[in-house]
């Protein structure tokens, strides 16, 4: 509140932007969410046009282990730069370096120049969600922000329907290289629109001192997470001497950079905002939604297509009711809470929706229709929608406006991390049960390990197969999808748990009063000044 009263001197009423100038902003802003969320929709489809051109099928999974590490390992650092060098410069750059990225990834000509070309897209794409956060975060009150929370769910469910759909036709018709390319004309247009339109406060630069060392323990520690999440039970055991080596590196890489943080003069990632307890508590919700999240959308369109007979294009459709679910609730929970302030009752509405939906998921079998598999999915992405702009908009509204990029940063990275631990871990619990229940059937069968090879097949293989391994492999897939969100409702219970130490403290720039006059209108200098420290020139 202290800077608050400051700002309110430093810049009248004047420093409100124009509604009108924030929605141009908005669908800059947007774009660039689209681009880092659309990225990896779209090349998923090409990876297999990519190995059959360039080969390195062995080095497949590190093109996307490199642009994921990339990306989580950066996060914080741009929130940090955004705080202190302004954020409009930082995102501008976040951009480019993806642009760049882009267009290398598109040239490569082999795996190896494809997998370093993938890591600087992705050291973009760390910036591109933490500025669009922070920037709505900037201009937008918390208490106004619901309103706009409908287009964000509708551009992540854009990214999730569409990417897939994307990727095929461009592959299919333009060639892999322009899932690369496409990222060119739509990166452009949100680089043009955000330098002419978004006007922000500059910084001063004279006194800035970054912290080399937090970046890089912190750099080191994420990365060796990231690594034992997807290394783990894929390509190596986990109780193989590199992943113990790994996780010993990533707590004392962490252990470190907690001491740098309590002695840095402008620490990464600055341990006070966990002192609030909104912002710890939605940091952790945070993490349990990005596992749950991205475990479902991975899960599912697989049951879809093995047990459900989808194909691949239509499975992507089927998750229309978790998606459609997840933008109308987040748009409803949005205005309720512009129009009265309160919020509370939504994480928990979100964490209970979310234990049952998955719960009701893990019942699927062979024999469920698509119907109620989609009611059930429906139940899933009602309780996402009470939480994925509920996490942000708290977070932000715990900290002060010096630290938004930071809490922005933060929370980010929690749900980034949540979503590598939740594919990590569910896909080892799925895996090792379809193996498990596939390697009985064949025993009982008499027909040995072979039967294991059918392990991953798509709706028009598995039609190939004798009925016998074909209804072996569904029951085993139906198993491993049991498995898999019966740990997630078990993980889900957290976030539920957590929801109710949630504190329901006022949202900053709460809805002006009305007949205030010219001369003192304490009411609307609130609400200038919640973003009066970054706002648009009118």
């Amino acid at each position: 509140m202290t800077s608050t009263g400051k700002l309110s001197k430093d810049k009248p009423a004047k420093a409100e932007p124009q509604p009108r100038s924030v929605r141009v902003v908005l669908l800059a802003l947007m774009i660039a969410m689209l681009l880092a969320m659309l990225d990896n929709m779209i090349v998923g489809t090409a990876m297999p046009t990519i190995v059959g051109e360039l080969g390195g099928l062995e080095h497949l999974s590190w093109v996307v282990t490199a642009y994921t590490l990339a990306t989580a390992a950066s996060t914080p650092i741009w929130g940090k730069l955004g705080d202190l060098y302004g954020r409009k410069g930082v995102f501008l750059t976040s951009i480019v370096i993806f642009l760049i990225g882009s267009v290398l990834s598109g040239m490569a000509q082999n795996m190896n120049e494809l997998i370093g070309f993938r890591a600087i897209q992705g050291l973009g794409a760390g910036g591109l969600m933490v500025g669009v956060m922070a920037i709505i975060g900037d201009l937008i009150p918390p208490r106004e922000r619901g309103k706009y929370q409908g287009m964000m769910a509708g551009v992540m469910a854009l990214a999730m329907i569409g990417g897939p759909l994307v990727g095929g036709t461009i592959t299919d018709h333009l060639g892999w290289r322009w899932s690369f390319y496409i990222n060119i004309p739509l990166g452009a247009v949100a680089l043009i629109m955000i330098t002419t339109v978004l006007h922000l406060e500059k910084k001063d630069r004279s006194k800035v001192k970054v912290d080399y060392l937090g970046a890089g323990l912190l750099t080191v520690g994420i990365t060796a997470i990231v690594l034992v999440t997807t290394w783990g039970g894929t390509q190596y055991d986990w109780s193989s001497a590199i992943i113990m080596e790994l996780i010993a590196l990533g707590v004392v890489a962490l252990i470190g950079f907690v001491v740098v943080q309590t002695r840095a003069p402008e620490p990464i990632m600055p341990l006070h905002i966990f002192r609030s307890r909104n912002f710890t508590v939605m940091s952790l919700i945070g993490f349990v939604t990005g596992f749950v999240m991205f475990g479902a959308t991975l899960f599912l369109p697989l049951y879809q297509q093995a047990v459900q007979g989808a194909s691949a294009t239509n499975s992507g459709l089927l998750l229309l009711p978790m998606l459609l679910a997840m933008m109308v609730i987040s748009l409803i929970a949005g205005r309720v809470t512009t129009n009265t302030g309160k919020y509370k009752i939504f994480p928990i509405l979100g964490g209970g929706l979310m234990v049952v939906g998955l719960y009701l998921l893990s019942t699927m079998d062979t024999d469920t229709s698509r119907l109620t598999s989609g009611i059930y999915m429906a139940v899933l992405g009602a309780g996402m929608g009470f939480l994925m702009q509920i996490t942000m908009l708290v977070a932000q509204n715990s900290v002060e406006m010096k630290d938004m990029g930071v809490a922005s940063s933060s929370t980010t990275l929690f749900r980034t991390l949540g979503s590598s631990f939740g594919v990590a871990i569910m896909g080892a619990l799925f895996t090792s049960r379809v193996q498990n229940e596939m390697a009985a059937s064949a025993h009982a069968a008499g027909q040995g390990a072979p039967a294991l090879q059918s392990a991953q097949l798509d709706a028009a293989s598995l039609a190939k197969l004798p009925d016998a391994m074909r209804e072996a492999y569904q029951h085993a897939v139906a198993v491993g999808t049991h498995a898999s969100f019966t740990l997630g409702a078990a993980i889900a219970v957290i976030a539920f748990a957590a929801a109710w130490f949630v504190k329901e403290t006022p949202l900053r720039g709460a809805a002006p009063k009305p007949a205030a006059t010219d001369g003192a209108a304490p009411a609307a200098a609130a609400t200038a000044t919640a973003d009066g420290k970054v706002s648009q020139s009118a």
